[in-house]
């Protein structure tokens, strides 16, 4: 049977896991925290979208074992990495994480399984493989790339939550070192997923992640755009992206919120930004619409003090419910949630923020936002002077918010029917 290490087991790492121990492929699940490896040998899932029963299933059937122990690599004849990839403070790519990984496998390249192949799948600028890791991999196992070990690169396409599609059925983009590493990586993804999509090089898979994630962050800062535009013209951006979407030819509805969330999106843009000024090329397309995006906060939290201006109260001292902290619908994934930025921003104007989300009853440390760690969720009550939504989970659409009597700003158009107080952002 084959045996594969994937390091890094989260929205990522660990449905991959799933999917190769569904196709009979035993899987070594490597990560840094052991809370986490503990749940998983235990049968526990701690992504809310993926259920313990699945976890229980690869683990009973001895598919799968998860461990901190990265010296087990000798056992597996493959290595996928699939651990973040963020920006620094000064948005600048932060690849520690895969060079970190690099270091601790590299040793253990050379015993056990001869000839493991390395994949990496975190997002990263065109380069990554062939010039940061590789030379880890290769002094750190003695061995060279395309012959003692094999090396190539196949982004992740995971979409936390999704339904219509999963990692067996979404085509697998993959590049490699050689043609030889090209070959062992197809060998390995077609035992799990439906289609695989080889191109020449390390490079074209990593710029064709990167293409995928700018394509919907200038788009939706397009629509963000349009949608400040249209409100002053009194014009509801909704009513025109719903009409402009029956056009079967030609157009692809995209829909305005109050920011960019998730770990891909708000970030992959600057990779190709950063990567971009080696070669004395300025992407200012892709900057303008970082700008945009990034913005959107302030135009939300203008919407709330006009809300509040029209009750004669401020925004400092002002009681405010924000509702969902995840970036997207009936997930528990909070990585980069623009909601941060509003409890952030309407905080530092003097308002006191609580929130309500009951796919994150409590939020967990982070890099970024270790200031909200430990919050709860609350119960949504008519007694705070707004309510801002800020994430459209199905409970918010489900919920009749027509008699509260505090005005509710929607960044979403999904509360209906609607109170006489209220306000899209």
């Amino acid at each position: 049977m084959t045996k594969i290490a994937i390091i890094g087991l989260g929205y990522v790492g660990l449905p991959l896991s799933i999917r190769f121990c569904e196709s009979n492929v035993q899987v070594l699940g490597l990560d840094v925290d052991q809370s986490k490896v503990d749940k998983l040998n235990a049968g526990k899932s701690y992504i809310k979208h993926i259920d313990s029963e699945q976890i229980t299933s690869i683990t009973q059937s001895n598919q799968f074992e998860a461990t901190t122990n990265f010296s087990r690599i000798e056992e597996v004849t493959a290595a996928i990495i699939c651990v973040p990839t963020p920006l620094n403070k000064y948005r600048e790519p932060d690849l520690s994480y895969v060079l970190d990984t690099g270091r601790a496998i590299a040793p253990h390249l050379s015993k056990g399984n001869p000839n493991k192949l390395v994949v990496l799948e975190s997002t990263t600028y065109p380069g990554t493989t062939e010039d940061e890791l590789r030379p880890i991999l290769e002094e750190g196992s003695g061995l060279t790339a395309g012959e003692g070990f094999y090396l190539a690169y196949s982004p992740e396409r995971e979409d936390p939550g999704r339904t219509d599609h999963g990692v067996k059925t979404i085509p697998k983009v993959m590049g490699g070192y050689t043609q030889n590493c090209l070959d062992r990586c197809v060998a390995l993804y077609t035992k799990a997923i439906d289609a695989v999509h080889p191109v020449p090089s390390c490079r074209v898979a990593e710029a064709t992640k990167l293409t995928e994630n700018i394509f919907r962050s200038v788009n939706i800062a397009l629509v963000n755009e349009l949608k400040v535009v249209y409100e002053r013209m009194g014009i509801d951006v909704w009513e025109v992206i719903n009409a402009a979407a029956t056009k079967p030819f030609g157009y692809m509805p995209f829909y305005p919120g109050p920011g960019l969330g998730g770990h891909c999106i708000p970030i992959d843009p600057f990779y190709l930004t950063w990567k971009a000024r080696e070669y004395d090329q300025h992407t200012r397309f892709i900057e303008l619409a970082g700008e945009i995006n990034a913005n959107m906060p302030n135009y939300v939290i203008a919407r709330v003090a006009e809300a509040l201006n029209e009750r004669s109260q401020s925004v400092n001292g002002s009681r405010i419910l924000l509702l969902g902290i995840a970036y997207k619908p009936n997930v528990d994934d909070d990585r980069e949630s623009p909601s941060y930025a509003l409890m952030g921003k309407l905080e530092s104007m003097g308002a006191q923020v609580e929130y309500n989300d009951p796919h994150v009853p409590f939020i967990r440390p982070s890099r970024e936002h270790s200031r909200f760690a430990g919050r709860k969720s609350v119960p949504i009550l008519d007694n705070y002077d707004c309510i801002l939504v800020a994430t459209n989970h199905e409970i918010y659409k489900k919920t009749d918010f027509s008699h509260f009597r505090c005005p509710i700003v929607d960044t979403r158009n999904c509360i209906s029917p609607r109170p006489a107080n209220y306000y899209k952002a």
